[in-house]
Order: C-alpha cells, then structure tokens, then sequence
C-alpha cells in the first residue's frame, strides 16, 4: 500500500455521493443532508462515514416499510460502525500497530509507514462499502433488482444431514472465524453474531498454545487419574451452539518424557511426540475414549471431534520443517515398526530386500536407514518405502485415535485438519495419505488456502499469474479429489486460508476475489468454514494473546494480525455478504454440485511418492478439463473397487508410470465390467512401485481401452476423455472468447425439475470473458440473473472474478 496512491484514494472517496449511480446521488445527498449537520467528528473520512451510516439507516426503514429484506445493510452498518471504533483504537495506539506489522516479516521494514496510513485506509473501506450498499439498496428500493432474502442461520438448532448441514430444514454453509477472542463466552454478541458467525470453538480459539478447552495431553496424570480442572474447561462448554472440538498434540507432559526418552523423536510442528510410542498411545487412547464419553451428544460435536491440527512429518533433508527439529531422528519404537512392515511387505524374505535396495543386511531386525533422507534417493527402492511406510503409521495412528474414542462416542463424528498441498504438491515425504485419511474420517477436513496475488517472499511471477486472477490450483485440485473419495460426506475448513495466510495478504484484497473465492470453495463441496482470523476485541484492540510479550514459539499470532481481516472493513464485510448469498441459493448450489463426475482422472500415489513432478504433471491434465461444464472427478484403487462404476463415464489416465500390482487390477476389473480407461501413452501403467516392468499390461475385457500414445500431450487426452463421455455431459453450450487460447471460465450446469437449465459461471482468469450461451437444439433462451431476477441476453461479458447464476430456458 503505496502512500501517494492511499492519499489519492482517500482524497478520492471524500464526496458523499461516490458510488452511487447517478439517478441515486441526489436522493443519497438529501438523505445525507440531516447528517452531515448532525455529525462531529475531527476526521473528515470519518465524518464522512458516519453521514453516510445515517443515510444508509434511512434507506434501510424506508426499505423495511416496503417489507424489503435488510439483512445485508444491517451486516454492513455493523462492520462500518465496529471499523470505525477499530481505526480509531489504531490511531490512538500507533505503536502497537507498528508493533504488529514488524512482527510480519514482509512488512518490517515498512511497519512506521503502515501504522500511519492504516486507521484512514481502514476508514475509507468503511466508506466504499457504504457506498456500494446503499447503490445496491437503493436499486432494491427502487424495483429496478430484486433479491432473495436472507435465510439466517439458527446457530442454536442446526441438524447433522447425511451429506449436509441444515438449517430450518435448508442446506445451510455454516462460516465463522477461526480463533475468536479468547474467553469470550457465546452470550458475547459482539464477537458471536450472524455477522462474524457463531460456531463454538472448542479448542480453537486458544491457538497456538496448548488449548485448556481443546483435548490435549495433559488432562491424563500421572497416577492414570484425569486434571479435573482442565478437564472443566472440556466439558463445562456452552451447549447451545453448533461447534467442534480438537485434539491439540503439540505438548506431553513432563511425566512422560521422564518415562520415555524418546518421545520427542520424530515429532513434527503440531504433534509433539512421536505416534509409535506405546506410552503416547496410553495416554491418548485413555484421553481420547474418556473426552468421548463426557462430551457425547453435545452440540460442540455436531462438527465433529478434529483429530488433529495440519498433521504432516516431512522427512527428507533440506525441507524447511527441519528448522523445526521436525523427524530429524526416528525413535527405536518407530525403527522397529519400519522393520516389521518391510518383514510383511517382503514377506520375510531379507534378500528380496537387499536386491531391490541394493543393501546387505542380515535379517529384517538389522535393517537401518537415515532419517531425514536423501531427496536423491526419490525414485529408488528404499525411498518408496520408507514414504509409503510413513503414510502407513500415520494412517495406523489415526485408526487407533478414532477407534479409542469410538470406544467412549460410538457415534462421534471425526475429521483432520488436512493441509490440502499434502496431495497437490509433488513432496510425499510428508507422511499423509490424503485419500486414506479422508476415507477414515466421517467428514472431510482440511485447512485449504488460496490468494490473489503471489507468495510475498517470491521475487519471480508464479506461472499460474499468466492466465488466473488468483492462486485456485490447491484448493480446487484437492476439493475434488476429497469429494471424489468421500462424495457423501460433510466438508468442514476449519481455518480456511483464502482471506490471509503465512506468506500471502494484501490490505487492499479486492471484494470480487472473496465473492469469486468463496463461492467456486462451496460448489466444490465445502459446507462449513471458519476464516483465518478474528483477532479483535470489542473495543478494537488486539485480544490478549497479540499484546504484550509473546511468549509462544515465535509471533505468530501478531504478525498474522498484520495485514490481515482484522484491518480490512471491506473484506469482513464481503465474507459475510457472500456467506448470506451462498445461503440465499443454497438448495441450488446443492443441485449443481451433485452432478455426476463424468471424467475421473486416475490417480496414483504410488506414482506420486517415486516422481518428482508427478502432482505437476496431473495439474495439467486436471486444468484442461476444469472449463468444460461439468465438476472433475478422480479414481483410484479404491474408489474403483468401493463404489458404483455407473457415477462415471471414463477413467483417464495421465503420465502415470508407476503402478502396484493392486492398482493395475483394479484398472482391469474395470475394464473387464464394461468400463472405458483412455492412456495417455503405454508407458504409463508399465512399472510397478520399484519401477520394474509389469508383466501384465491392460487389456480390453467387454470394456474399451484406448491408448493414445501421444507423450505429453493433454489436448489429445482431453479430447478422447471428452468424447467418451459425451452421452453424460451438459445439454448447455457455453463458448469463451477472452482474446487468449487459454480459458478462464469455469462453470457447472444441471436440469432443473421444470426442465429449466441451472448454470453457475465463475471466470478465474485474469482476462474480461466474453460468453456466448446457448442450449443443444434450441433456436433461442430466455436467461435470467438469478441475483437481480434481470434478463440477460445469451452474448455477454464477465468481468475477472465475476460470478453469475442464472436460469435458462428454451423460447
């Protein structure tokens, strides 16, 4: 945020009537008039502002009398009002401002120059997004739009479906803000309202210290007796609202570490001890079960039992986590178990083992390796299964920390706070199995994280800046792929990253990017989230934890702070406003994403953990088939062996190389059942996980194998996976011209029980669309804007980041 172009901002947004259409400003001034006498304020953006408040009460009665809907002005007023008290805290308290940006590292240097300008940037947010509700209100006065009202959220009484939240028997996107301020009790309506939202954090809003209300190690003594202290803070929890509950494992207590040694070892950021440990086991098994039991049937659990916070042990050398002493060294217990599943996999036979790792070890309890390892080992033998190993235990003590508390909640709800990049990235040293951890768990969880613009600490464009609006291959990538795995399930975000994240924010975060974001999140399947972070006290300070003396393990929370919602009216306002859209037309989003996945790209992890880009290779073909009208689907082993083969038309398969015996079978079952495998070339699916060749290779069966034999070559795959599923995809025609080759446009359409066409257009690229949209075999279509209830004509333009539902019929 440059000064000189702040300055011209503020200067810009001083007259009363911007942002108002013309025929309005008039009405908007007299409005306005009666306020601007009654007002005192030495700010003149804050005089403004508050003029502006009083203008938009009046249009909000005179809407009310005509028995409009007002919720979202009422939302608007109520950030406008609490901005204002914030910028004024952050004028009044410069320093501590300053403070908060110096503890963000890209923002050091410029902390004096930031907390100067931020209390009149805050306030000229506060006055742009007046502007645009009382334009937006006074076109829904005036007849000229008409809205859907607001179906508030009872956050009191929402009901647990098979495949979706409700709310007064609707689908209902839950959203609040990770980490509320803490101690805040529920009856707190400054922090839990329907503006900021109200699920009860169990455990959360207590980051990133061990969490007194969340489930953690230290509830269990030494003696085998509970804390009956900090198990109060469990259970004595306000039953009113919709919540969840965490196990928070970054700490053990002192007791164990006396008893085991080696606890530590192995460890990783947010699970502080190691997971083979039978002592860790007792304890967390005891934990686990007892939670359970105190706290089933209480509405905190209606999201769930979070089984852990961003799992993840990386374990190769030269990996950033390493500069958290992150598997640095394994411990015995975790040696022997690695020793025992090389037993079972090479079904006791050590020299199977020494000529695939080219070792010379007597016996499987001799066997030894370097942890972290060698990246360069990546594509041999032994790196395969240590990182498939990894992934195995990690699944093992997931197992086992469900099953205790099954054991005390049989019916309890679970979920892990997945870190999404676990599966779109290309490092598999990392210990997670995505599609066997969201297979485990009763409902999809994750932290998914997007962005406008670049990573700050990148000096070069990232490659996704030369087509896109904003950062969505994480997020969309994954989404899929988790609804592909578990298509029945809620899907909860429990810290969703799309407003700020470690190395990502911008002040001036544009409206349309939250709009664009949020809503391409929830057609890809996510039911509730909670947005990184609420930070801010009712009287506009930092909450206790960003003040003073940080005494965690390095400032997270403060420089989180830093350029974050917490100082950006018009971002806080926009979730909200987006939320209560989403909510408005929730029966149709349910619609549009309960299409079939006509096209399954094959997914193979044994592909993944050998090649170093294999996860950028899947991009492509992933991204080459994401405009097409239709959601991506993804299979694999499982998902071919466990569910209907009917739900899709094609499986393609992309640059996989790597394949185990099992995964090939399951592909040939397929195939022998009547189903349709495209292939890229024939070396993929030619070696197993040790890449030595298949004896056996595909064959048609009763099904249709096409095998392109065109290396690299997405195009060609895509127009094959096309053309075999064409009897299954949408009856509309949506033709993009964005002046590039490259398509922008993502959109979804689905018949409507009247025959009428559901189409949800998004354009995610970076450049004005034009759009030309029609129906197979209709001369013509009448199109409806659904959010204004306006006709549109079948050619017209969408803006980047714009995004349009609309209703289409047949003339």
């Amino acid at each position: 945020m440059k000064k000189t172009m702040l300055c011209a901002a503020i200067a810009a947004l001083l007259p009363l009537g911007l942002g108002a259409c013309s025929e309005q400003r008039s009405e908007a001034a007299a409005l306005e008039k009666p306020a601007k006498e009654s007002t005192a304020s030495a700010n003149p953006l804050e005089a403004s502002a508050l003029s502006k408040i009083d203008a938009l009460e009046l249009q909000v009665k005179a809407a009310q009398a005509k028995g409009l809907d007002v919720t979202r002005e009422e939302t608007t007023l109520w950030f406008a009002r609490e901005f204002l008290k914030f910028a004024n805290w952050d004028e009044q308290n410069r320093d501590a401002v300053a403070y908060m940006f110096e503890a963000y590292a890209p923002y050091k240097d410029k902390k004096d120059e930031l907390a100067d300008e931020l209390p009149d940037f805050e306030r000229s947010k506060v006055i742009e997004i007046l502007d645009a509700s009382i334009e937006e209100l006074g076109k829904v006065i005036s007849g000229e739009i008409k809205r859907r009202p607001v179906p508030k959220i009872d956050w009191e009484n929402i009901e647990v479906g098979d495949n979706m939240l409700l709310s007064n028997g609707k689908p209902a996107f839950l959203y609040d803000y990770f980490s509320k301020s803490v101690g805040r009790p529920l009856t707190d309506t400054a922090v839990y309202n329907d503006h900021l939202g109200a699920i009860f954090h169990g455990g959360e809003n207590l980051y990133p210290v061990d969490h007194d209300r969340a489930i953690n190690s230290f509830l269990l003594k030494e003696d085998g007796t509970f804390d009956d202290a900090l198990m109060k803070e469990v259970t004595d929890i306000d039953p009113n609202n919709v919540g969840f509950l965490i196990y928070w494992n970054m700490g053990i207590p002192e007791w164990v570490e006396k008893k085991e040694p080696e606890v530590r070892l192995g460890r990783s950021l947010f699970t502080g001890y190691d997971i083979d440990n039978p002592l860790v086991r007792d304890v967390w098994g005891k934990i686990a079960s007892h939670t359970g039991e105190l706290t089933r049937g209480k509405k905190v659990t209606q999201l769930g039992y979070i089984l852990a916070n961003e799992p993840h042990w990386y374990s190769e050398k030269g990996h950033w986590s390493q500069n958290f002493q992150e598997m640095n060294a394994i411990s015995s217990y975790t040696l022997d178990a690695f020793r025992n599943w090389l037993d079972g996999k090479y079904q006791g036979d050590v020299k199977r083992l020494n000529t695939n790792w080219d070792s010379d070890f007597s016996s499987f309890d001799s066997v030894q390796i370097e942890i972290p390892i060698d990246p360069a080992t990546r594509g041999t033998p032994m790196w395969y299964d240590w990182s498939r190993y990894n992934m195995d235990r990690a699944i093992n003590w997931f197992t086992f920390l469900q099953g205790e508390l099954h054991k005390g909640n049989p019916d309890a709800d679970t979920s892990i706070k997945i870190m999404p990049n676990m599966y779109s990235e290309n490092n598999r040293s990392h210990g997670i199995d995505v599609e066997a951890l969201t297979d485990l768990t009763s409902m999809i969880g994750n932290d998914a994280k997007t962005r406008e613009t670049r990573h700050l600490n990148y000096k070069q464009p990232e490659a996704w800046e030369a087509h896109y609006s904003w950062f969505w291959e994480e997020m969309s990538m994954s989404y899929d792929f988790m609804e592909s795995v578990s298509p029945n399930k809620i899907h909860v975000n429990s810290e969703s990253h799309f407003l700020s994240s470690s190395w990502w924010r911008d002040l001036d975060t544009s409206v349309d990017y939250v709009n664009s974001v949020y809503w391409l999140a929830t057609l890809q399947g996510m039911d509730a989230n909670m947005a990184w972070f609420w930070a801010r006290d009712p009287d506009g300070s930092p909450e206790d934890r960003l003040e003073g003396e940080m005494n965690f393990f390095d400032p997270a929370l403060a420089g989180s702070f830093a350029g974050s919602v917490n100082q950006q009216p018009h971002i806080a306002n926009a979730y909200t406003q987006v939320m209560y859209d989403l909510n408005s037309f929730s029966e149709e989003i349910v619609a549009l994403r309960e299409q079939s996945r006509p096209i399954r790209l094959f997914h193979s992890e044994t592909s993944a953990i050998n090649k170093p880009r294999h996860m950028s290779e899947q991009w492509k073909a992933y991204e080459s088939l994401f405009f097409d009208g239709f959601p991506v689907g993804f299979a694999t082993e499982n998902i071919i062996n466990k569910q209907d083969h009917s739900q899709w038309d094609v499986i393609a398969v992309y640059s996989t190389q790597y394949v185990t015996a099992s995964e090939l079978a399951a592909l040939q079952d397929y195939l022998n059942k009547g189903g349709t495998v495209v292939v890229d070339t024939a070396q993929s699916l030619s070696m197993d996980e040790y890449g030595k060749p298949h004896k056996k290779r595909l064959s048609q069966g009763k099904g249709k194998l096409i095998v392109l034999n065109k290396e690299s070559d997405v195009a060609a795959l895509r127009e094959a996976a096309l053309e075999a599923a064409a009897p299954s995809l949408p009856a509309v025609n949506l033709v993009e011209d964005n002046g590039t080759a490259h398509k922008g446009t993502t959109w979804r359409a689905v018949q409507q029980d009247d025959g009428a066409y559901l189409v949800s257009i998004l354009n995610i690229g970076k450049h004005t669309a034009k759009l030309d949209l029609s129906l197979k075999g209709a001369d013509a279509v009448a199109i409806t804007d659904l959010f204004t209830e306006k006709s549109v004509e079948s050619q017209f333009e969408l803006d980047p980041k714009g995004v349009m539902l609309l209703r289409v019929t047949t003339l």
